[in-house]
């Protein structure tokens, strides 16, 4: 069985991780990632797409005395430790989302200013282009890596109930449920990342960071570890820019992925868009003996052009997907709470079977594939790791489990009865309340065929930048 993990192809570092869980939803995020930079020495690295200072990390009141709001936090943490030092990097456009949506500028103009706190702004890409990676190290001992951004309308719980409090937005309006992953592992993998962490401060501002040996473990208390002792790929998506060659290990890692899956592939995506994998999976689906693809989306995207351009690539890709679809073993559902009210998916998964799970910052977008900068993860259980390979089924399960209201063994049972992944999530969803639902098919307006044609708000490479396939995939697949 050939391996996925390949420095310079599907990864640009394998590291060894001493403990790795798999975090499902932000409220879980939130409150371990507080735990891990209570007990931070000496550093705290966040890199993101955008924060928002006025999000509590624990609505509801913590109850240790600290500040709940994340602005507050970061001040009280650099006050109590005068060793410490804490560096935000945000996307340059994204200031702009935070003035518009009333944020209080004091802290990050402060932070502009700051040795202690100091916040800077990735510029960093192409034009359009965007800083997309969530990362967050401490001591460079602990590293947290997904899809999570420390923001507003991200906080919600597995439950995802229906119009609950603690969802409020900081002004005091109603957010929507969502569904969102990261990851925290420790060991020489919060290392390795904490050194690309590092290599994109660097870059977006000149400035060069040490690295970290403060001797401390700063584990969340009360995260259950998922994996020990575990080899993870770190892959990256680095746009072509300025003296940087264009970087796609993510690319190549999801067309590894597709090309490996034998029996089941399961995808969560903000998006379903990428003409590239939509190619790959429609060539698996065609085959009599692939595997079943089930891909998780939200309803619909958010916001207006959005909408019209990712939504309208979907319902493309999604004739391209079903016309290939012989056998009758792709779906594409979005999930939705008790109430019946549509759950936004933010995670970016891919599980291949009981082996291989990709976890990160990248979409089955264009962007995602070349243009943004992003980060996900990968472990791979081989033969003879028969722990990892149910600890990777049961996460999988349990993300079903959690969209359809339903436990993992139950999930995982469903599936041993019918032989079919399928199946199983088709008998286990109810016909009311906590549910998966199939994404609607319908014809496209001519606006919204030359919008899903367009490459201009979701293109795949910077100008002049073309699709090269990769030595690892025409050696190991034979597919371009």
């Amino acid at each position: 069985m050939d391996t996925i993990l390949a420095e310079g192809e599907t990864c640009w570092r394998i590291a060894r991780a001493d403990r790795l869980s798999v975090i499902v939803d932000a409220e879980a995020f939130f409150r371990h990632a507080r735990q891990a930079m209570l007990k931070a020495k000496t550093s705290i690295v966040l890199i993101g797409w955008d924060f928002d200072t006025r999000i509590d990390l624990v609505p509801g009141k913590s109850t240790d005395g600290t500040p709940d709001k994340l602005g507050r936090f970061f001040n009280w943490l650099a006050k109590r430790n005068d060793a410490l030092n804490i560096r935000i990097l945000k996307w340059d456009m994204g200031l702009f989302a935070s003035l518009v949506r009333g944020e209080t500028p004091v802290y990050m103009l402060g932070w502009l200013f700051s040795d202690r706190v100091s916040l800077k702004l990735d510029s960093a890409h192409p034009a359009m282009s965007a800083h997309h990676m969530k990362l967050l190290i401490i001591d460079d001992a602990v590293a947290f890596c997904g899809g999570i951004d420390m923001t507003v309308g991200r906080w919600d719980t597995t439950d995802h109930l229906e119009k609950d409090k603690r969802r409020r937005s900081p002004l005091g309006f109603a957010q929507d449920p969502w569904h969102d992953a990261t990851t925290c592992f420790s060991g020489k993998a919060a290392a390795a990342l904490a050194e690309l962490a590092r290599s994109r401060w660097l870059e977006a501002t000149g400035e060069t960071l040490a690295p970290v040996e403060s001797g401390s473990n700063p584990w969340p208390d009360d995260l259950a570890v998922d994996f020990r002792n575990i080899d993870l790929g770190i892959a990256r998506t680095l746009p072509e820019y300025d003296r940087r060659r264009q970087v796609v290990e993510i690319e190549t890692a999801t067309l590894a992925i597709i090309a490996a899956a034998r029996k089941t592939l399961y995808i969560e995506s903000q998006y379903f868009a990428s003409r590239r994998i939509a190619d790959a999976l429609a060539d698996r689906l065609a085959e009599p003996e692939g595997p079943e693809v089930v891909v998780i989306n939200p309803q619909g995207a958010n916001g207006w052009l959005e909408a019209q351009v990712m939504d309208s690539a979907r319902i493309r890709l999604m004739k391209h997907v079903r016309d290939a679809d012989r056998f009758d073993r792709f779906r594409l559902l979005y999930p939705v709470n008790d109430a019946g009210t549509p759950i936004y998916v933010h995670a970016k998964i891919m599980i291949a079977d009981d082996r291989i799970l990709k976890l990160g910052s990248a979409n089955l977008n264009n962007r995602s594939m070349g243009y943004d900068t992003e980060c996900d993860v990968l472990i791979e259980a081989r033969e003879n790791e028969p722990e990892t390979a149910q600890t990777i089924a049961t996460r999988r399960d349990a993300l079903i489990g959690e969209h359809l209201g339903r436990t993992a063994q139950e999930v995982a049972e469903a599936i041993v009865e019918h032989g079919s992944l399928v199946k199983a999530i088709e008998r286990l969803t109810p016909e009311r309340g906590r549910r998966l639902v199939p994404v609607a098919m319908r014809e496209l307006t001519t606006a919204e065929e030359l919008m899903a044609e367009s490459d201009i708000t979701d293109p795949e490479r910077p100008a002049g930048v073309t699709y090269k396939t990769s030595r690892f995939l025409k050696r190991r697949f034979h597919r371009s």
